[in-house]
């Protein structure tokens, strides 16, 4: 399985995303982890870009937002402390296994 983190160089929550990635990937190695980054509107409009940092999972949003346009911007996550840069790991992990990709 792929996830795919997206990001623009602007946003400075994508990096400690990252990390919470590279944890779920130490834990379960059929997990790829690659990062996206967005340089331009155009890019963001073209990629479905939600704000940084975004999450796919084999192409597909792992966090939605359907109300949202695409464009080069933070993104917030609400977390059980309240909001935050990017979810929680526990809110990652969750995510993913609900998308049924962890393997067991």
């Amino acid at each position: 399985m792929e996830i795919t983190l997206q990001y623009f160089d602007g946003c400075p929550n994508w990096t400690k995303a990252e990390e919470l990635l590279q944890v779920l990937a130490r834990e379960n190695p059929s997990l790829e982890v690659r990062t996206q980054r967005i340089a331009t509107p155009a890019e963001a409009d073209a990629s479905s870009f939600y704000g940084s940092p975004s999450f796919l999972i084999d192409g597909r949003p792992l966090f939605e937002l359907p109300d949202s346009t695409p464009g080069l911007a933070c993104r917030v996550y609400r977390t059980p402390s309240g909001l935050a840069g990017s979810p929680t790991l526990e809110q990652l992990r969750a995510a993913i296994d609900a998308a049924g990709r962890f393997d067991r």
